[in-house]
């Protein structure tokens, strides 16, 4: 039983330490950040905004394509659901084939007697 209190409180020991690590090495490049920011004037500080905003509208472009691309693969396979052979689109499912119940011309109210109708 002792063995293995040593070994989860060695573990939970670790974490813990890399925790206190991660913390101190984010607090200190956030500093450092910091102190850079600091030294550049306003203008370059906006300048370097700007690139930054244009940097991620250009990854965001093509995320977006790549995306696009992904789904219309998707859309196209004949295996896109559960590896089956057919696709989303085609009308062989069964339930399809199946007569509407609440279309039917037979379907009438018990009370007035007229069709029913659902929408």
């Amino acid at each position: 039983m002792g063995v293995i209190q040593n070994i989860l409180k060695g573990i939970g020991g670790n974490r813990k330490e890399f925790k206190q690590k991660f913390k101190a090495a984010q607090e200190e490049d956030r500093i450092n950040n910091m102190v850079e920011d600091r030294k550049k004037s306003a203008n370059q500080r906006e300048l370097e905004r700007y690139i930054k905003e244009k940097h991620e509208e250009k990854i965001k472009v093509e995320l977006n394509k790549i995306h696009h691309q992904r789904n219309k693969e998707n859309w196209k396979s004949k295996n896109m659901i559960l590896k089956q052979d057919y696709s989303l689109l085609k009308n062989d499912r069964p339930i399809l084939k199946e007569k509407n119940i609440f279309l039917d011309h037979k379907s009438t109210n018990v009370i007035t007697g007229k069709r029913l109708y659902f929408k």
